[in-house]
């Protein structure tokens, strides 16, 4: 349990890799998902273009979900989005950057499964099967005294092997189809490559300044967010605590008189030291209303971002006017040479 909670802390601490890390599982997972699924084209001329067009899309779209479900940031940016003003103006080009880096990383697996899709081809072939011209193929006669519903379901059987009598037909026309899916796969993934390419080399064009400090406060709404759960965290104990401690106190407050041994007084001190300090995790709030009231003043007027530098008013370099650091003085020896 050790080694997994240590794991699942540097996750935490580290969740820009841990986010690349589930993209790439997704992207695998995409990839053993096409392999594993057991493809049926239906050979009617109703439904084979829904059938495999659908298989194109309608996975991807759910990946594309997926990976917006599984990054913690989309909460972050609706909060960001939804909150109040308050003393803290909202920033649009922080949510910009926040839903482009969440859309990134999404667009992964669902690349993964298109092109997958298209180098196999049997999609591609069971959607697009019913507008082949069979003369290319070398049987004329086929096709003749056949009206055009009977051609279209006579296409429609093409990517089933079972359904179809014809062989080399067959054999040609999913080999033409593929060919063509392939080629189509090729230009998906030079597109994407080619995207990600313009996206990496032209953002050093723009502004660094303004990318830096959109970066920054990105990930210090992120940080605030957790620092403010794991604070609520910890006075909930500790508030816990202390109520439990006041109610068996309240019921017996002759509890700690049993024994006045030197071992009992030791265990009494150490008591003390932790009640001491779950009273300051308590941080002045004791009731109810008033955690109630912090609580709703956190999402209603966030507190602005300008720290107020107590005891240090005036202050100049770190130093406050009026005095200067004690600085401890050296003696220095020099020596000459005549050589």
């Amino acid at each position: 349990m050790d080694k997994f909670r240590m794991m699942f802390q540097f996750l935490q601490s580290n969740q820009e890799s841990f986010m690349n890390g589930i993209c790439g599982i997704m992207a695998l997972a995409s990839a053993q998902m096409y392999s594993a699924f057991e493809f049926s084209c239906p050979c009617m001329p109703e439904y084979n273009y829904t059938y495999g067009i659908g298989l194109l899309i309608i996975p991807s779209i759910w990946f594309f979900l997926l990976g917006f479900v599984l990054n913690n940031n989309v909460s972050v940016l609706a909060e960001e989005w939804k909150r109040p003003t308050g003393k803290r103006i909202k920033d649009p080009t922080i949510l910009r950057y926040m839903f482009c880096s969440i859309t990134q990383r999404s667009l992964i697996a669902p690349a993964v499964w298109v092109s997958v899709t298209l180098m196999d081809g049997k999609s591609f072939l069971c959607a697009f099967s019913i507008n082949l011209d069979i003369d290319k193929f070398g049987n004329y006669s086929l096709m003749m005294g056949m009206s055009e519903m009977e051609k279209m379901k006579l296409l429609a059987r093409i990517p089933c092997k079972d359904l179809f009598e014809h062989h080399e037909i067959r054999v040609a026309a999913s080999r033409y189809i593929k060919c063509i899916s392939q080629a189509c796969g090729w230009m998906f993934l030079l597109m994407m490559t080619f995207a990600a390419f313009l996206i990496r080399a032209i953002r050093p064009c723009f502004t660094q300044a303004a990318f830096l400090k959109t970066k920054y406060w990105s990930h210090y709404i992120d940080i605030e967010r957790k620092m403010f759960d794991e604070t609520c965290k910890e006075h909930a104990k500790s508030f816990a605590k202390v109520c439990i401690h006041q109610y068996f106190e309240n019921i017996s407050g002759e509890m700690r008189s049993f024994h006045h041994n030197r071992s009992s007084m030791d265990d009494t001190d150490k008591e003390e030291e932790d009640k001491r300090s779950d009273e300051e995790k308590l941080l002045g709030i004791r009731a109810q209303e008033d955690m109630n009231k912090v609580l709703w003043n956190w999402h209603t007027c966030k507190p602005a971002l300008a720290l107020r530098k107590d005891k240090m008013d005036g202050a100049t370099n770190g130093f406050v006017k009026g005095h200067t650091p004690v600085v401890e003085k050296r003696e220095w020896a020099v020596y000459y040479s005549k050589v």
